[in-house]
């Protein structure tokens, strides 16, 4: 499974974008702000908890997150960050650089998160049970 991400509306305070999986658009998203500086490291760019993750291509496992007790998709190996999930929220002060998804885009977010994430989930789930791999490209 391939999920593409294209950041199309980057603010000072959130990034909204499109989740697509193998090229079928599923849902939008909702992001911190895009701070990224290419060539430098991300110490020297990113801000605590406000900062989107840099653009790239992710593997992503499912697994038990400890902060919202269950199972959600967690992206492996982002530079300078650790616990970067997939997660349902509406706004940038949702989230401290995870990717939230919903179905509708509203004026700073995304709204209907938790049907949007649970379609988006489902998808995810059953292909991970089924050992395909899973990989996220930022854009």
């Amino acid at each position: 499974m391939k999920l593409h991400l294209i950041r199309d509306v980057l603010t000072p305070d959130y990034t909204l974008g499109r989740l697509a999986i193998d090229g079928v658009f599923e849902c939008y998203t909702c992001e911190d702000t895009v701070r990224q500086v290419e060539g430098q490291p991300v110490e020297q760019w990113k801000v605590a908890g406000t900062t989107a993750i840099p653009r790239g291509n992710y593997i992503v496992i499912i697994d038990h997150s400890n902060h919202f007790n269950r199972e959600l998709p967690r992206l492996l190996d982002v530079p300078g960050y650790e616990g970067v999930r997939i997660h349902s929220g509406n706004t940038a002060a949702n989230t401290e650089g995870c990717i939230l998804v919903g179905q509708v885009r509203t004026g700073n977010g995304v709204g209907m998160s938790h049907i949007a994430f649970d379609a988006l989930f489902e998808k995810m789930d059953s292909a991970y049970l089924r050992h395909e791999p899973i990989s996220l490209e930022i854009e």
